[in-house]
């Protein structure tokens, strides 16, 4: 995957953005192995999803979470792709035994 460096694509406080599969990176955060899985994670999830229905589906969950939640965090954090994401980052084989849609469950 191919990664950039930069200062402007992403959002405050987070150390990269997936974006059609290139991951931007905000210059002077670290980014991890970790990290790179949580957006391996993503892109396999955007690929299954043919991509734009990926985006689609990410927005309108968050915004039903901010509706729920009144918490811009909060809410992202209980997106289903990022719950995926986050609870299998740490998994370095997950991508070779995951499932299908594993974000539904």
């Amino acid at each position: 995957m191919l990664c950039i460096v930069n200062r402007f694509i992403t959002f405050a406080g987070f150390t990269a953005i997936n974006l059609f599969g290139l991951i931007f990176v905000r210059r002077g955060r670290e980014f991890t192995d970790t990290d790179m899985r949580h957006e391996q994670i993503h892109t396999r999830q955007m690929l299954e999803l043919l991509i734009i229905p990926f985006y689609l589906i990410y927005i309108i969950e968050w915004l039903l979470r901010l509706a729920q939640t009144r918490n811009l965090l909060i809410a992202y954090r209980r997106i289903s792709f990022e719950r995926e994401a986050y609870l299998h980052q740490s998994d370095p084989d997950y991508l070779l035994h995951r499932r299908p849609y594993a974000w539904l469950s």
